[in-house]
């Protein structure tokens, strides 16, 4: 007996669990290949539980069972409680990615780069090295090293100096591409970069988002369910229970997302 699958919006869905779209319908795949393919660095912003973290597994996913790229996908939310301690941050999210990058790349050198950051005393510039660490390591093909994806998720969940060294970071690393950083970066958020105003603790000033990461080449907007996309959802119920929505129960669910 198949288990029954349910509707979710608590987190990444998966698909024998979860009714779900196709993400890499949702965030236009085509279109998301063209700027990598042309080494653009890219910002992907949605309001909550539109998909988002669904379709940067997804595009993880896709690009590793390829020849062409590697993709990693890190969460930095965790480094939000660091607040304006900047190697506080920097040291979460090194954490961050070298699990990740282990789990998702089966690269487990991360123990190796982070007693590097600590002998050379680098934490301020820890997300650079650590980004260009991966960039030039493909164990998985040493001979034929596949260019980096990373796609860097609650990008605004930072705050002041923590965001701002993360934003510049990547911009210090971004003519290094595509050997030691990678051939794209893709920032997820629930806003634009360049609506950022960040209040910077050490410079007594308001710095925009587009002063401290002026290097994007686009800002893709991934929008909410349309109505064709919610009736594809509850078919797929349908379809496996046999219960049926009216035309006002599809239309309520629209004005309530």
């Amino acid at each position: 007996m198949l288990k029954e699958r349910f509707f979710n919006n608590a987190g990444a869905q998966i698909l024998s669990d979860n009714y779900t779209i196709d993400p890499l319908r949702r965030i236009h795949l085509k279109e998301i290949e063209e700027l990598i393919d042309h080494k653009r660095y890219v910002v992907l912003h949605a309001p909550r539980q539109t998909g988002n973290t669904t379709c940067m597994y997804a595009l993880m996913r896709h690009f590793n069972a390829g020849t062409k790229y590697r993709a990693l996908y890190v969460n930095i939310e965790a480094a939000q409680a660091m607040r304006e301690d900047v190697e506080g941050a920097m040291h979460s999210i090194v954490s961050v990615f070298t699990r990740v990058a282990e789990l998702h790349l089966g690269d487990n050198s991360g123990a190796q780069l982070v007693q590097s950051i600590i002998k050379e005393e680098k934490w301020k510039d820890a997300l650079q090295m650590t980004i260009a660490h991966y960039s030039k390591n493909d164990h998985a093909q040493p001979d034929n090293p596949r260019p980096l994806i990373l796609m860097i998720d609650e990008i605004d969940a930072l705050i002041g100096d923590s965001l701002i060294s993360v934003l510049r970071q990547i911009r210090a690393g971004y003519n290094d591409k595509p050997h030691a950083f990678p051939q794209s970066i893709i920032l997820c958020g629930v806003r634009d970069v360049r609506d950022y105003r960040i209040h910077s603790s050490r410079t007594k000033e308001i710095i925009t988002g587009g002063s401290a990461f002026n290097i994007k080449a686009d800002s893709i907007r991934l929008g909410n369910f349309s109505k064709e996309e919610v009736n594809e959802l509850y078919q797929q119920h349908t379809d496996e229970t046999g219960q049926v929505f009216t035309e006002e129960a599809r239309d309520l669910a629209l004005l309530l997302e």
